[in-house]
């Protein structure tokens, strides 16, 4: 279907290795990050289960009673928010097993579907996909003069590049990665998250499974994760935050169910350890480390506007690795890599760990400043040191993504420093 404007995304290409795969593709991801747009991109017919105002369609009524009238559509056809009609699984499933074609549907959803109604997993009929925010290179905030892959392929690099400042920067992180807001101002684009994050909690939570949560406990858990994003906080130390920074007191059952919520829109998307056989001795932590899918999710919360941020280097130093580690994901899994952190029991941490899917690994420090440069690639390497001594599988590529510099090399002893607006997939 046309779509006026439709910039296009690095998942577009999986989408569509996805439709010659599988007879369906489902994608998901949290509201309002393209999903519908990027679903029409592909389709030759939809079916809107939600009107654009967000209230339901008389197609959703339909599609509960008579899924078949939903599918009937030149294909493949697209079927937004098809999670509020369950039986639509099973019904897709079964026409994709009697007409033995692929590419037939395009199913969008923006919360994990409750699995009531769902008889039939979908193994070999389906195929999913996570679509995230936009990355800068996706936007057009990054020159794209860089690949990742060639970073992990340890090719050479050499290419200067336009340098951004600090004000850029921190409108990037406030505006964040939506769509819809590319144009927007960073001032704007956060009213309308602030609109976007009063509409979950109002609304969505509760469309999730029906159940009643305490809109009051659920803002003093979400200005939590803010404060700590980006870091490996477990959830009695979001317990220990939210009675030193809002005096009042929530329990590890409700934290926990809460989290779980979140999780299931899409709203969390937090990096796992990385411990496969890294070192044979040392006891690597198990903690994940927090993200909102944007950090303009934070910065919303927690009021922070650019200027802000540039007068709280700290706090701007961990949403800008919240940027960072977004960009990072959608490149590493379009080459089929995954991301993670590591830290272990002897104080060595790496902000980003990409494992590659011939098993090696490559380690990124994140870095705002380039006055920071020397210090992580210096930490970088002493870290790959003790890796090799300690008979582990050590890093293939050592780099320092950073905010501030006009430049892409790699220095002698061989670590990359990259600027995140020279960086693509």
């Amino acid at each position: 279907m046309e779509i006026l404007n439709y910039k296009k995304r690095i998942v577009d290409n999986q989408i569509e290795e996805f439709l010659r795969l599988f007879g369906a593709v489902v994608i998901e991801g949290p509201k309002y990050c393209g999903k519908t747009w990027a679903g029409r991109y592909h389709a030759k017919s939809e079916a809107m289960l939600f009107s654009e105002t967000g209230k339901e369609s008389n197609q959703l009524s339909i599609a509960k009673i008579s899924p078949e009238i939903i599918m009937d559509g030149e294909k493949p056809r697209l079927i937004d928010e098809w999670q509020e009609a369950t039986n639509l699984w099973d019904a897709i499933r079964n026409d994709v097993d009697r007409t033995g074609l692929r590419g037939q549907y395009i199913l969008t959803g923006s919360s994990t579907p409750n699995k009531e109604g769902i008889f039939h997993s979908g193994a070999g009929r389906f195929g999913k996909i996570y679509l995230r925010t936009m990355s800068l290179y996706e936007s057009g905030d990054s020159t794209g003069i860089v690949s990742l892959k060639d970073l992990c392929d340890g090719k050479k690099i050499a290419k200067a590049n336009k340098k951004a400042d600090l004000k850029e920067l921190a409108n990037l992180v406030v505006r964040g990665g939506w769509p819809a807001n590319l144009n927007d101002t960073s001032e704007d684009s956060q009213k309308k998250i602030k609109q976007y994050i009063k509409l979950i909690i109002d609304n969505d939570l509760y469309k999730l499974d029906g159940i009643e949560r305490d809109k009051h406990r659920i803002n003093l858990l979400l200005k939590s994760l803010a404060r700590n994003e980006s870091t490996t906080a477990s959830n009695n130390k979001i317990i220990d935050d939210i009675l030193e920074y809002d005096s009042e007191s929530i329990d590890k059952k409700t934290i926990s169910s809460y989290l779980n919520a979140l999780d299931k829109l899409f709203l969390i998307d937090n990096d796992e350890p990385y411990s496969l056989n890294v070192r044979s001795k040392i006891r690597v932590k198990q903690a994940e480390k927090r993200h909102f899918v944007d950090p303009s999710i934070s910065c919303a919360i927690l009021n922070l506007t650019a200027d802000k941020l540039i007068e709280d280097p700290n706090t701007f130093g961990f949403m800008f690795e919240a940027m960072v580690e977004r960009d990072l994901k959608i490149y590493a899994e379009s080459m089929d890599a995954k991301c993670y952190h590591y830290q272990d029991y002897n104080g060595n941490e790496i902000d980003s760990v990409i494992e590659l899917n011939d098993g090696n690994w490559c380690a990124f420090e994140i870095k705002l400043g380039a006055y920071q440069i020397e210090s992580a690639a210096k930490k970088l390497l002493e870290i790959k040191k003790e890796i090799q001594e300690d008979k582990g599988k050590p890093p293939k590529v050592l780099g320092v993504i950073c905010g501030v510099i006009d430049a892409a090399y790699q220095r002698e002893d061989g670590v990359y420093v990259i600027p995140i607006t020279a960086l693509k997939n």
